[in-house]
């Protein structure tokens, strides 16, 4: 499935440059598993074009001659606004799977999020840690199986529960059901074994083994509730993962909500649902500064990131980009990709005549005027 040999082609100055890279690299239904979104792929491809609608300001003569990116959240102050986004069955990408994307994030110093359906046990990337995890959790319809999770989280280490909220079911994605995917027989969610079922590696046309597994397992009635029932049972900071909207952000906020996750899951749940970046400032707008607000979908670029800021994210989780640097050069594919992007945000700032992540405000972006040809699609699977 893999071909990680290291020659000319292997050292990409961008990231566009690591998404060919490793599509060459990849297994097709793998490549079409995590490039894919769902049923016509609109909100996939609007994560992209919502960066394209705006512009930067940028101020001149700032006599500043260093910038810092450095962020404080939840008690820690992160090198970077880089956050690894949870990426479920990474063993897809590299033989390593989610080890090397640990290994990979703590060399480039930034905090990352586990996924409940990682390839890896929680406890075994917290013993191959060296920067800070948060864990992603996936409500079960068993409630003590889901608590069980959160408390293994705590036993291991990490310092925050990001909890997904808008996949009650998978989405309908096309491509899955095209290729019959199914998870390859030697790879399994590791942190719910017992859980598995036959369908997770059954490969038929017109199915996903995926799909299947989730609507056997995830909770599809799930409620504020249950999120405030796990508030109530755990210290670390909780963030939602999955809001899109101002009346949800401010429900969020008055249960006591630590972060907003804002995002439509990569494109890959809702089609037809916005943008990430399209709803962000009404999500800002609805938290009221009650809590911390980030980003995911669609950042490709450090201009992106810097928009992203500007429009009110604390920080940003990047997601497919990672799994292109570790399909193309396992840990350090995905410590390069972070490298670049952090590389390509602080020369925008200080391009911009800024110095400091958390001074950016929104005077430092505007709405790109309309243009005659209109926004065109980026490069399949980018």
């Amino acid at each position: 499935m893999f071909e990680h040999n290291v020659g000319a082609e292997s050292n990409p100055v961008n990231l566009a440059e690591y998404a060919r890279l490793a599509r060459k690299r990849a297994e097709p239904s793998a490549w079409d598993f995590i490039a894919g979104g769902s049923d016509d792929e609109r909100t996939l491809a609007a994560n992209r074009a919502a960066f394209e609608r705006w512009t930067l300001r940028p101020r001149i003569l700032s006599g500043r001659d260093t910038v810092d990116v450095s962020v404080p959240l939840f008690g820690r102050t992160l090198a970077s606004p880089l956050l690894v986004a949870p990426i479920g069955y990474q063993g897809l990408a590299h033989p390593a799977a989610e080890v090397a994307t640990v290994q990979g994030a703590g060399a480039a110093h930034t905090a990352m999020v586990v996924s409940t359906m990682s390839n890896r046990t929680l406890e075994d990337l917290a013993r191959a840690a060296s920067a800070p995890l948060w864990f992603q959790l996936y409500c079960l319809k068993d409630p003590e199986l889901t608590l069980s999770l959160v408390r293994r989280a705590e036993s291991a280490g990490y310092e925050a529960l990001v909890i997904t909220v808008d996949m009650p079911r998978m989405g309908r994605r096309e491509r899955d059901l095209r290729n019959g995917f199914a998870l390859p027989a030697h790879l399994r969610p590791s942190n719910l074994l017992m859980e598995a079922s036959p369908e997770l590696h059954r490969s038929q046309q017109g199915t996903s083994g995926v799909a299947l597994h989730v609507g056997q397992l995830f909770d599809a009635a799930l409620s504020w509730s249950t999120v405030e029932r796990l508030k109530q049972q755990t210290a670390l900071p909780v963030l939602l993962k999955g809001v899109l909207t101002r009346e949800d952000a401010q429900r969020a906020a008055s249960v006591g909500i630590d972060g907003i996750i804002v995002s439509n899951h990569g494109g890959r749940q809702l089609d037809g649902a916005p943008a990430s970046l399209d709803v962000l400032p009404e999500v800002v707008e609805g938290a009221g500064g009650r809590c911390r607000i980030l980003l995911d979908g669609g950042i490709r670029r450090g201009t992106d990131v810097l928009k992203a800021r500007a429009l009110g994210a604390d920080a940003v989780l990047i997601g497919r980009p990672i799994m292109w640097g570790l399909i193309a050069r396992g840990a350090e594919g995905v410590t390069d990709v972070l490298r670049l992007l952090r590389a390509e945000l602080e020369q925008a700032l200080a391009l911009c005549g800024q110095s400091r992540w958390t001074e950016i405000d929104r005077s430092l972006v505007a709405l790109a005027p309309p243009c005659g040809g209109g926004w065109s699609a980026p490069e399949e699977g980018l």
